[in-house]
């Protein structure tokens, strides 16, 4: 039953208009998040049905399409052993145009909420769970144009200072202050920001979060131009035909795992 669920929902979600935010100049925008999930039709359902996404499948690769970002999912056996919140990507958010729906809504499906407070920018602000230990931030925004969109990924690290510096260079971006929130940066489609921790974070493979995602025009000059800075590639560039998609990964300073995509912003 919960798989016929999913599909109907698929079907009634495949005329929604999702897709990756206009790359700057650079040729880069935001891509995505990677999730490993246990439970695969059920983070569909919720993600179809909560956020208003597009079940996308392509070969082995699942994803879910979103306003300007996608949600990848691996499924595994086992639930990770590592929450997102004892990484450095400690969470990533949305905007919502009417919070107490939203809230509403998915408390009916026995999802948990947690905090609701006023975030940074002044606004309503949610934490809320999703099965297996994936920790997202709801932000209000009621001038909003659709629904739901994405919104920002927040690292939280005691060397937040120096990861902003090492994202703003290595992705080119500007640092740009969200709300109250000094130390931020802005991808096309996604902000960036960076926050404190008392504490060292582990690294993001294997956990809830395993990784975020980059999409380029031209990934392969940009792979280059990262040889050319020192940066040592995990999985170096390659073309991938049969999921349409050019990738390679690399590992900033701190553990946080980074794909690299040419191909997200056809699916």
């Amino acid at each position: 039953m919960r798989l016929l669920s999913a599909l109907l929902l698929f079907a009634l979600a495949t005329t929604v208009q999702a897709q990756l935010a206009t790359p700057n100049p650079a040729g880069l925008t935001y891509g995505h998040v990677h999730l490993n999930v246990v439970d695969m039709d059920r983070h569909k359902e919720i993600w179809v049905n909560h956020f208003n996404g597009v079940v996308v499948e392509k070969g082995p690769l699942t994803a879910v399409r979103l306003p300007n970002m996608l949600v990848a999912l691996t499924e595994q056996e086992q639930e990770p052993t590592l929450a997102m919140q004892e990484t450095i990507m400690d969470h990533f958010g949305f905007k919502v145009r009417n919070m107490d729906t939203f809230l509403d809504k998915w408390r009916a499906d026995g999802l948990e909420v947690g905090r609701v407070f006023i975030g940074a920018e002044g606004q309503t602000n949610a934490y809320i769970m999703l099965p297996g230990k994936v920790y997202v931030e709801m932000q209000e925004d009621q001038g909003l144009s659709e629904d739901i969109t994405g919104y920002h990924i927040h690292f939280i690290s005691p060397d937040y200072e120096e990861m902003l510096a090492w994202y703003t260079d290595i992705f080119s971006l500007e640092v740009k202050p969200r709300g109250s929130i000094q130390t931020t940066t802005n991808a096309p489609g996604m902000n960036i920001s960076f926050g404190n921790s008392t504490s060292p974070r582990l690294p993001t493979r294997g956990a809830a979060l395993d990784h975020i995602g980059f999409e380029f025009d031209d990934l392969e000059a940009f792979c280059n131009e990262l040889t050319a800075k020192g940066i040592v590639f995990d999985v170096p560039f390659r073309d991938i035909p049969a999921i349409g998609l050019k990738i390679a990964f690399i590992t900033d300073p701190w553990g946080g795992y980074i794909e690299l995509t040419e191909g997200y912003d056809e699916f």
